[in-house]
């Protein structure tokens, strides 16, 4: 089965991927502190949990797809023989 493709460095699209993405992470981190202070109406309460969740998603599907391309750069004939990534336990 022949290699695909190597892949040139980033493109713009990957760059305004992960721009997006910790605008996301901001956002969401923002609206936790918010939520968390308790001073918001049980409306707007509700708008930033949908909000929330909605962002929390986006967030979830960039790194899934940050992960598949880990996985393809790690081995690229057989991505999904990949192991995640286990970070070593703290003393």
């Amino acid at each position: 089965m022949p290699k695909p493709p190597a892949k040139s460095a980033p493109v713009a699209s990957d760059t305004a991927s992960i721009a997006q993405f910790e605008q996301s992470l901001a956002e969401l981190e923002t609206l936790v502190t918010r939520m968390e202070a308790g001073e918001m109406s049980l409306d707007e309460s509700l708008r930033a949990f949908e909000r929330g969740v909605a962002l929390y998603r986006s967030c979830q599907a960039t790194l899934g797809q940050a992960e598949a391309r880990v996985k393809l750069l790690l081995d690229p004939e057989h991505p999904e023989s990949a192991r995640p990534f286990a970070p070593d336990a703290e003393p």
